[in-house]
């Protein structure tokens, strides 16, 4: 069957979605933030719901796992204080920040000071592999264990993760990732929106950990629909001035700890550092 392209109205607060265009949201009733999205129906792909489906079946309640969630170190105190003890596998972590504030820079200190047998892959859609290497090596990160993709396709991204099989990926970031079954530019609401159900929907199901970057626009919140921070487990917002070196941590969303502990940190000439 041909595609067919269908013009809809997103929110750019609560991603609800409408037919006709309004001055007000409908759902959320915020003024001037419907935004036209083409998108494409009656495609060969196969339909989120339907993916879904195939990913498993209902079982009775007295039948389900209720052993504690595992939990492991990031090996930077602060980020593990915050994360309320540390990363849980299965768990998909949002880090949102202005850009240039060491989103980038705190998750590759990450993945060598979480390492320790851990395999990571590390997709860059804002960076050649030669400028993170550098990046790397600038920080004194040793890539033994971390596999570093540049890519923005999301599909190319799930295989290379169904291939490696990680323990921990990192996506930086969901703005410049695309899925082609979308008919709007990286970075839209729709695309972040997509890319990330996509990207939840793996971790749950081979229960990697997974942070995924988000730079946050003038009003301070991650850019996108107000959707994406239900969708993931934690929300986390690194922030500072770019006239001062210290930056602090905090969790706007926990599903497996609290929102009221902090993290500080200063940014040095070889990277972060606890304070």
């Amino acid at each position: 069957m041909a595609n067919k392209r269908k013009t809809i109205y997103c929110c750019s607060e609560c991603g609800n979605e409408t037919s006709n265009w309004a001055g007000r949201c409908p759902a959320c009733g915020a003024w001037n933030t419907l935004q036209e999205v083409a998108i494409e129906t009656g495609s060969g792909k196969k339909s989120a719901v339907s993916a879904r489906a195939a990913a498993g079946k209902a079982k009775p309640l007295s039948e389900l796992d209720t052993s504690e969630e595992i939990r492991f170190a990031t090996g930077i105190s602060e980020f593990d204080r915050v994360l309320g003890g540390g990363a849980v596998a299965g768990s998909l972590v949002l880090v949102g920040g202005a850009p240039g504030i060491g989103k980038s820079t705190l998750l590759l200190q990450m993945c060598a000071s979480a390492g320790n047998g851990r395999k990571i892959l590390y997709v860059t859609g804002e960076e050649s592999q030669r400028q993170l290497k550098l990046r790397a090596m600038r920080l004194g990160v040793d890539g033994e264990n971390i596999y570093v993709l540049a890519e923005t396709d999301i599909d190319s991204i799930i295989a290379a993760i169904d291939e490696l099989k990680p323990d921990i990926a990192i996506i930086d970031s969901v703005q410049t990732v695309s899925d082609s079954g979308v008919a709007s530019a990286p970075g839209s609401i729709t695309q972040v929106r997509e890319c990330t159900m996509r990207i939840m929907r793996v971790t749950k199901e081979k229960g990697l950990t997974v942070f995924v970057v988000g730079h946050i626009n003038k009003e301070g919140s991650i850019a996108g629909p107000k959707v994406l921070e239900h969708m993931v487990d934690c929300v986390l917002y690194f922030e500072g001035e770019r006239s001062t070196s210290f930056r602090i941590l905090r969790a706007a969303k926990n599903r497996f700890g609290s929102t009221n502990e902090i993290g500080v940190f200063e940014m040095a000439d070889r990277g972060l550092r606890c304070v």
